[in-house]
């Protein structure tokens, strides 16, 4: 492929099938995440595994994707998008087999692993890969339908689950993955597009930093807030920030580095990074305190409570490729505060909700939650993508998924604590917290209106750049 089809995306016959694939791919591996969660209660049930135990389940998927992410990435900038991609999907197609044969929750845990580096190898090159697929005028719809997938997978998951799991045995869940995985690797075969190599060599010892950083973040900050070995967790917590010093140190003045330090030092991106991880912590907020928020002062059913809970997601799933399609068009930044600002307004609604609340009153308070995120999502990403240069449209991906997960860990670590220190109310403050998030993502984002340029006239090769 030539660059100059690399710089403009792929013939519009080539981008269908491009997009047909990257959408199963992302949709099959977030929709694995949602339906392990319905799961947990039958298959801890069948190993005899106490419920502690079954949620390494989900811990072991999140923690491989997070610490891998950032590296796979990088090595994607070496040795192409593509390979990752089909190396990341192959892989998560056997570990799904596995999954589904696994004689012990030991060996199913091994196996969700395993299924958290595929997912890591097709989440980390996602934006690049969606950057050389389609052409710049059109990269914000690009990432909008991206997006889409995203949330109606999330939006679908617990009801696909539900579906499977009264038709037949919990092993069906990981089962499914592997015709869809086996028809999205044929297919990412023949149409996914072809990136410039960086030609440089990967950083061993920066991967491992890095693994080690955020793994032991992640895992100390979650013993230290959902178990009572508090000494333990700090200890961990300590030696990753530890760890992430190190790895500062070491990367801070690479001109390539794995950690995309070169890429925070512009304003636009950074910004980026920052709004993103400010909203998804808001949004987890909301998401892990609601449900007790509707069942425990509303007096809500389990049934209801997932009904209630519905108007956001499938908000954001319509319209997030409108916000993608007008990101091209107006200001990115100034979307993604108005959406934020309107996400602020529906958290708030929700604190102020009467114990009397009808069915009505609750839903159209989510349904702005989803509407004001919807907004949000397509243009942060829009913008995180294009403020890199295209050579680093590999990190810039690989950042954008680290910043997401970065605020839902915030967030659940957040959620855990309020519970912790306040008891009956800690639901109704993490709603506050999340509102404040919210707020502060909107004034962060304001704060990039000044650096963002009409998309129409971007060139392909970062805002930073196009400015110069």
């Amino acid at each position: 492929m030539s660059n100059a089809h690399e710089a403009d995306g792929l013939p519009v016959a080539a981008r269908r099938w491009a997009v047909a694939s990257v959408a199963l791919a992302i949709g099959m591996t977030v929709l694995d995440s949602a339906i392990a969660n319905v799961a947990l209660p039958v298959i801890a049930r069948d190993f005899g595994a106490r419920p502690s135990e079954s949620i390494w389940i989900v811990n072991a998927y999140q923690l491989a994707i997070v610490i891998s992410l950032l590296p796979l990435a990088s090595l994607g900038e070496i040795i192409g998008f593509r390979r990752i991609y089909m190396a990341g999907l192959a892989l998560f197609t056997l570990a799904s087999l596995a999954c589904a044969l696994s004689p012990s929750l030991t060996a199913l845990t091994a196996a969700r692993a395993l299924q958290g580096f595929g997912a890591a190898g097709v989440m980390s090159v996602n934006g690049g890969l969606v950057r050389f697929i389609w052409p710049q005028r059109m990269l914000g719809r690009g990432i909008g339908l991206n997006a889409l997938v995203v949330s109606v997978a999330s939006a679908l998951g617990p009801t696909l689950a539900s579906g499977i799991l009264a038709l037949g045995p919990w092993p069906w869940l990981f089962a499914v993955n592997i015709p869809v995985g086996l028809a999205a690797l044929a297919l990412a075969s023949r149409v996914l597009p072809s990136n410039p190599l960086s030609g440089r060599r990967f950083d061993v010892v920066s991967a491992t930093l890095n693994a080690l950083t955020f793994g032991l973040v992640i895992t100390g900050a979650d013993v230290a807030t959902r178990t009572t070995a508090k000494l333990w967790g700090a200890i961990e917590l300590a030696a990753g920030l530890g760890f992430g010093a190190l790895l500062v140190r070491r990367e801070w003045t690479r001109r390539r580095p794995l950690v995309p330090f070169d890429l925070l030092r512009d304003r636009a991106f950074a910004l980026s990074v920052a709004t993103s991880i400010a909203s998804f912590a808001a949004q987890t907020l909301a998401f892990v305190s609601l449900p007790f928020h509707f069942e425990n002062s509303l007096h809500r059913t389990q049934v209801s409570t997932g009904l209630l809970l519905t108007p956001w997601p499938a908000a954001l799933a319509i319209l997030a490729p409108t916000a993608g399609w007008l990101s091209d068009k107006v200001s990115a930044a100034l979307l993604c505060a108005v959406g934020l600002l309107i996400m602020a307004a529906g958290l708030t609604a929700l604190v102020l909700l009467p114990a009397g609340a009808g069915d009505f009153d609750i839903g159209w308070r989510m349904a702005l939650c989803g509407i004001g995120f919807g907004l949000f999502q397509s243009p942060n990403n829009r913008l995180m993508l294009t403020s890199a240069p295209l050579q680093r449209a590999g990190a810039a991906g690989g950042m954008l998924g680290t910043a997401r997960l970065t605020g839902q860990t915030l967030g659940a670590v957040l959620t855990a604590i309020l519970f912790d220190l306040f008891a009956a109310r800690g639901e109704t403050i993490a709603l506050e917290v999340a509102a404040a998030f919210a707020l502060a993502a909107a004034g962060i984002s304001i704060m990039r209106l000044r650096r963002d340029v009409a998309p129409a006239g971007a060139s392909g090769h970062g805002l930073a750049e196009s400015e110069n």
